[in-house]
């Protein structure tokens, strides 16, 4: 544990970039393992992961899944909708819960900013932070980092632009936080409502014209209106969204010729992003990026119940 002196993973704000790269070399042996015929591992026999999930998820949830069983844990989900919440139970009672069933590891993905450092101080276990409100998503942020390096050859030096609601992307914001530790350029791209305040920008630079935004980068990284952050008046601002900011292949043609295109997902084609450049075999890596994911989670989960082997 040495190698990462952390006891939960909340966010990339507090990783040094030795813990970031630590991170990522750590992913790289599950990328092979994932590719085998028989994936299976059992560094994490006997062991317990509660994937607490209190906002809908497909990705995300399933990769911790299926990284969970692939170590050999056994893995249990608890979906908000099915849980005492529903009943008025507070978040901290119900982690309790939880908590009193000795498990070696809690996931957990809430609504709330800051949800998931609030429930490490009151439990026994790693927390890993799935994504609390539009603070932070350090996982996904991780494995686009992996997914850049392998495609790209390196990360330093990179030229990546950010596109779409950036203001309410938890995605957006662990991904401004750890790309530039690693020598990347970053810009944020989108409609004004949508972009965070000047100094939450961690130094990336600031477009409205996604042509302008994207000009010359070697990474577009496509991102959702996130209608379900905004207040009414907000949403109904950025209803003309596709027409300004929709990744066509005449806007794609601003970046660099081999530049490859991002999603985290969900993705709304036609919407954020044009199907026939999600689905280029040459230029998307949105599919890698879920594969990076399940490595990543893995590694993660491995990392951080070493103490408890």
């Amino acid at each position: 544990m040495a190698s990462f002196p952390h006891r939960h993973l909340l966010g990339i704000e507090g990783l040094s970039v030795a813990d970031v790269n630590f991170l990522l070399d750590e992913a790289e042996q599950w990328v092979a393992f994932n590719q085998e015929k028989r994936k299976v591992d059992d560094r994490l026999r006997g062991l317990t992961q509660i994937n607490a999930f209190f906002e809908n998820s497909t990705r995300t949830l399933l990769s911790f899944e299926i990284a969970g069983k692939r170590l050999g844990a056994h893995v249990a989900n608890m979906r908000a909708e099915q849980s005492s919440i529903k009943k008025g139970e507070s978040l901290i009672d119900t982690m309790l819960t939880l908590n009193s069933m000795e498990p070696d590891v809690i996931v957990m993905r809430h609504d709330t900013s800051g949800a998931a450092a609030l429930v490490a101080e009151a439990v026994d276990c790693p927390v890993i932070n799935s994504g609390d409100g539009r603070n932070e998503h350090p996982t996904q942020a991780l494995l686009d980092a992996l997914t850049m390096r392998r495609r790209k050859g390196r990360i330093e030096g990179l030229k990546v632009a950010i596109c779409g609601d950036i203001l309410h992307s938890r995605v957006a914001r662990s991904n401004m936080l750890l790309l530039p530790m690693l020598g990347a350029e970053v810009r944020v791209v989108g409609p004004k409502p949508l972009l965070p305040a000047d100094d939450r920008l961690n130094g990336a630079a600031a477009f409205t014209s996604l042509e302008e935004g994207i000009a010359g980068a070697d990474v577009v990284m496509m991102l959702r209106i996130q209608r379900e952050r905004m207040e009414e008046a907000l949403a109904g601002s950025v209803a003309d969204f596709h027409s300004s900011y929709c990744l066509t292949w005449d806007r794609l043609r601003s970046a660099a010729p081999d530049a490859i295109v991002m999603h985290p997902g969900p993705m709304n084609r036609g919407v954020e992003i044009d199907g026939s450049v999600a689905d280029s075999v040459d230029r998307s890596a949105i599919l890698e990026q879920v594969q990076m994911g399940v490595a990543v989670r893995m590694a993660c989960l491995d990392v951080l119940t070493r103490s408890r082997r």
